[in-house]
């Protein structure tokens, strides 16, 4: 079955982590506590199952570069540390060295595990009785060799299952803006004033007593004035006084509407592979 690197496989894959990155941690071995390198990356199948750290073993083991399988490691997250189980550092001398240049066949990884199926309980001594497992390049799955792969419960390892979910943020931006102002327009007003205008009528008559006597010291021949009038005219005083016409007022209002999006959200599930081994799950 064809290997992939991590990052070629998923270029997510530091979600799995939750942002630790597995690349990079310490590798010590866990009966001595011993620093023995680094990982450097993973080897993951088309299943994207995990298979094989890949450890440098700058430690040891100067420029040597090794396969180790996942069942033989611990993970620990909160010291940041891989653990690597029963390894001993004449395992570490006896595995075949690993480059980038380096085809990962059947043949390569049957030199990996020979090197640690020993230390498994099974050899390939076993294979010539019936009863220890067999090994066919074409038959064989990574099952036959689960205790170098599977990462069991005594190891306490966590696998976390993440989905995606959408998240309906609303955020607030100008959209543009209302300017209220005032003009001035002109027009021509008309206004009717009706005035009035006094004038002087003289009429000349033939009194009722002409031809009469007049008594002694009368109006008559007197010169001079002898009767005043005064006359007066209206005239149009036209003023402008402002007044209020209308009130505007300005106010804003909210529409509310509802905006629908959709994406592709992702679920892990768990997939476990325990044949003919009874696994309750809680």
């Amino acid at each position: 079955m064809p290997l992939h690197r991590l990052e070629d496989f998923d270029s997510e894959y530091n979600s799995i982590f939750d942002g630790d990155d597995i690349k990079g941690k310490n590798v010590y071995t866990e009966a001595s506590d011993e620093k023995i390198g680094t990982v450097s990356d993973v080897l993951v199948d088309e299943d994207g199952h995990f298979r094989y750290f890949i450890v440098d073993l700058g430690f040891w083991i100067f420029g040597k570069k090794v396969l180790l399988p996942v069942g033989r490691t611990r993970v620990d997250h909160d010291a940041d540390r891989v653990y690597a189980l029963g390894m001993t550092r004449q395992q570490a001398e006896d595995l075949p060295e690993f480059s980038d240049r380096l085809a990962v066949d059947y043949d390569y990884e049957e030199k990996v595990r020979g090197v640690y199926r020993p230390s498994t309980g099974v050899t390939p001594e076993r294979s010539l009785d019936a009863s220890a497992p067999s090994y066919d390049r074409d038959t064989y799955d990574y099952k036959q060799d689960s205790p170098l792969y599977d990462m069991n419960e005594q190891n306490h390892q966590t696998l976390r299952l993440y989905e995606e979910r959408l998240i309906a943020n609303k955020q607030r931006r100008k959209t543009g803006e209302v300017a209220i102002g005032k003009r001035i327009e002109t027009d021509i007003a008309r206004v009717s004033v009706p005035v009035d205008k006094e004038r002087v009528i003289v009429e000349r008559v033939t009194p009722a007593d002409a031809g009469k006597t007049v008594a002694p010291n009368a109006t008559a021949f007197r010169e001079g004035e002898v009767a005043r009038m005064e006359i007066y005219e209206e005239t149009a005083n036209i003023n402008k006084e402002a007044f209020v016409r209308e009130e505007v007022r300005v106010k804003k209002v909210v529409d509310h509407e509802t905006v629908e999006a959709k994406e592709t959200i992702r679920r892990e599930e768990l997939d476990v592979n325990a044949p003919n081994l009874p696994i309750e799950e809680h």
